[in-house]
């Protein structure tokens, strides 16, 4: 079994479901409340422990109510948590995401101690493969991957400037088309290979400027996106820790990521690995 280690944002997410989303200024009501625990980070963390890996998470959350039930489902999913630590000072991050009939959705993050955790929290040396995301500061994430000897892989997600260290350091780079237009030539120059998202039409991977595997995810009725960016990180970082071929990889990757939006919620709605497998059965 591989070892993943996930350096990462953990989050609460109020999900309200309505009939639409709102335009700036509007207010639409009518909506549906629903807890789940989120942050990318912890995230790409239950997805690899789901479709597989050994995981460990590293992060912070507050001293609050939230907390423990922002790591509920981690903990259920087997996840150590030995690396995330407790802030006195700060709450636990919050994510307020609106979502409409078409599965399509708004989301505001309050980081709370996701942005008090400093290289100071973390462990001297990764050992196993590494993920990594950009809501914790830049400088954890920084310090994260130089302290790595295993495969490392970057969500530059939000986008936000980087040292060019990091993007050095990386072996794997997911980005959607957006953050890829923010890097921009960067993304070319770096020896990583760069998985692009595209949404329903699948994903590429990419080294410089030669694309070396497309895929396409299966056909599937989505529910609500939340979070399936995150099943095809994990699982696209778990196949190739596996050592699975690149067409292989991404395929897999793209059905972790069709399946997660078939269901509410970003947590919940992580699939196991024999319903990804099932999914790419008519593939074969």
């Amino acid at each position: 079994m591989i070892a993943i280690d996930v350096v990462g944002s953990i989050n609460l997410d109020l999900v309200a479901s309505g009939a639409r989303l709102p335009a700036p200024g509007e207010t639409v009501t009518g909506a549906t409340l629903a807890r789940h625990p989120g942050g990318k980070g912890a995230n790409q963390a239950l997805a690899a422990a789901r479709l597989g890996a050994t995981v460990r998470m590293f992060g912070r959350v507050g001293a609050d109510p939230f907390a423990e039930e922002a790591l509920a489902l981690l903990r259920a999913g087997g996840v150590d948590l030995a690396g995330v630590g407790v802030d006195p000072a700060a709450p636990t991050g919050v994510a307020l995401i609106a979502v409409s009939p078409e599965a399509e959705n708004q989301i505001v993050v309050a980081p709370g101690a996701n942005a008090a955790c400093e290289p100071k929290h973390l462990p001297e040396r990764f050992d196993g493969a590494l993920i990594c995301q950009l809501e914790l500061p830049v400088e954890t994430v920084a310090a994260a991957a130089a302290r790595a000897t295993g495969l490392v892989v970057l969500n530059l997600a939000p986008a936000a400037p980087v040292p060019e260290a990091l993007l050095a350091r990386a072996d794997l780079i997911v980005v959607n088309e957006t953050e890829a237009a923010f890097y921009g030539s960067a993304l070319e120059g770096t020896q990583a290979l760069v998985a692009l998202t595209l949404g329903a039409r699948g994903a590429v991977l990419r080294r410089g400027r030669s694309d070396l595997a497309r895929a396409e995810p299966p056909r599937i009725t989505p529910v609500d996106t939340t979070g399936a960016g995150d099943a095809f990180v994990g699982a696209l970082a778990v196949a190739l820790a596996e050592g699975q071929p690149h067409g292989r990889a991404l395929a897999f990757a793209c059905a972790a990521g069709a399946a997660a939006a078939t269901r509410p919620g970003a947590q919940p709605s992580l699939p196991l690995r024999r319903e990804v497998e099932a999914l790419m059965e008519p593939a074969r």
